[in-house]
C-alpha cells in the first residue's frame, strides 16, 4: 500500500491556520470530511480527539499521525497538513509539530490500518524528505515530494 493511494493530491493543506493541538484536529477533520462523502465531521473530531487523549500521536521530528476508525467507512481515507511555525502536539521529543497526517480507517480494517500507519511512520522518518515538505511552496509541490518519497519504499 502506497501513501499516495491514501492521500490524493486534493487532500493536501499547505497552510494550516490552527495554533493548538485540538484546533489542528478540528481543522484537519473538517478538511477530510468535506473531501469525502460519508465522513461525519463531528464524529471524526470525536474519534481523533479520543485517540489523542490516550497518548499523543506525534512521533517526533515534527510529525504527527492523528488516526482512528469509523463505522460505515468503506476504505482508509487520509489527508496531510502543514503548520510551518509548528504546534505543540505533545511530541515525544518535545519539539513543535509541523506535518500532520490524519488517517481514518473502517472499524474492521485492523491489518490494513496498522500497515498504513507503519508505512507512514517509515516514510516520514527521513529528515531530508521532511525538509522538502516544509520548504515546498504549495500543495502540488508537497504532493509531488510525497509521491517521490513514497516511490522509494
Amino acid at each position: 500500500m502506497r501513501i499516495v493511494e491514501l492521500i490524493q493530491r486534493e487532500m493536501v493543506i499547505p497552510k494550516l491556520t490552527a495554533t493548538s493541538k485540538f484546533e489542528i484536529i478540528e481543522e484537519l477533520a473538517e478538511f477530510l470530511a468535506n473531501g469525502h462523502e460519508g465522513i461525519d465531521n463531528d464524529r471524526l473530531v470525536r474519534v481523533l480527539s479520543d485517540r489523542e487523549a490516550l497518548a499523543s500521536t506525534a512521533i517526533g521530528e515534527g510529525v504527527a499521525i492523528p488516526h482512528g476508525k469509523l463505522p460505515d467507512l468503506e476504505q482508509i481515507r487520509a489527508c496531510i497538513g502543514r503548520a510551518r511555525d509548528g504546534v505543540d502536539f505533545d511530541s515525544m521529543d518535545g519539539k513543535p509539530t509541523h506535518i500532520f497526517i490524519v488517517m481514518v480507517a473502517p472499524e474492521n480494517s485492523t491489518g490494513a490500518h496498522l500497515k498504513a500507519l507503519a508505512r507512514i511512520s517509515r516514510v516520514f522518518k527521513d529528515k531530508e524528505f521532511l525538509r522538502r515538505l516544509l520548504e515546498a511552496p504549495g500543495a502540488d509541490e508537497m504532493f509531488d515530494a510525497l509521491s517521490q518519497e513514497d516511490s522509494k519504499y
